[in-house]
């Protein structure tokens, strides 16, 4: 298995981020060991998890246990869960994701979903920006927040997050949020770009992948990718891996 190539966003912060990292939503024990070691191996960078997903220290061992690759060079990304709202309850949950991961310090850290009944959402992300400003996370940045709720973020505390995570995939295009996301400096990622498989079975998709000679999952990721948009595909098989992160050799119409 040859390491691929994968280009990078550049986010508001300065901060790179790889365009097409590894999901691990539901993914647990020597499943995601060995997902994310034949993942760095294939030539991902970038691996996304979350406290909800109850996986952090087996990415933990996975990512220790990688070789040919310095902490460095990963973008490792983690958020906070629903029931930690108050500044110290977030505090609190990120020193538990960075010590469940074994890591110093974290590349992202997001809020997972913006809970609107709490009224909290711009606490919780100003929350981020003080991990940020002792140096233990590199860029800080939201999941599931809509457009006006970004505005309000930047309104209230002058900070815009670098991304907001969101689902995307053809058939769902988001075009209006994304919109926002241009106006703001927000990097639109893609949960579910694959639409849980269905992108497979999908007629247009079938029909424009035989053009090109790829797979639809390889025309889903490449389209999310020429709209400007990271994204972050779960997959637990190495060859899956791979056809996941070799869509910058063509170019869709």
């Amino acid at each position: 298995m040859s390491e691929k190539y994968v280009p990078t966003f550049t986010l508001n912060d300065g901060v790179e981020v790889p365009a097409v990292g590894l999901g691990t939503w539901q993914m647990q024990g020597d499943e995601v060991i060995t997902a994310v070691r034949s993942a760095i191996d294939t030539g991902y960078r970038h691996i996304d998890t979350a406290a909800f997903y109850q996986n952090e220290a087996d990415i933990g061992r996975a990512i220790h246990d990688a070789r040919d690759v310095t902490r460095e060079e990963l973008f490792i990304t983690s958020k906070v869960w629903n029931d930690q709202q108050s500044d110290h309850e977030v505090q609190a949950a990120f020193r538990a994701s960075l010590t469940n991961l074994g890591l110093d310090y974290l590349d992202c850290y997001m809020v997972h979903w913006p809970c609107p009944s709490t009224g909290r959402h711009v606490e919780r992300f100003a929350a981020l920006s003080t991990l940020q400003g002792l140096g233990d996370v590199r860029s800080i940045a939201v999941a599931n927040y809509n457009g006006d709720q970004l505005r309000e973020v930047q309104e209230k505390t002058g900070i815009v997050p670098t991304i907001n995570q969101v689902e995307l995939h053809p058939g769902f295009s988001q075009a209006e949020l994304r919109e926002t996301h241009a106006q703001l400096g927000v990097l639109t990622e893609a949960w579910s770009p694959l639409a849980q498989g269905d992108v497979n079975h999908t007629g247009l998709l079938v029909d424009i992948a035989d053009k090109y000679g790829v797979t639809p999952a390889q025309v889903a990721l490449r389209w999310i990718y020429q709209l400007g948009a990271s994204s972050v595909p779960k997959s637990a098989t190495a060859t899956r891996q791979e056809e996941n992160i070799e869509i910058f050799n063509f170019e869709l119409s």
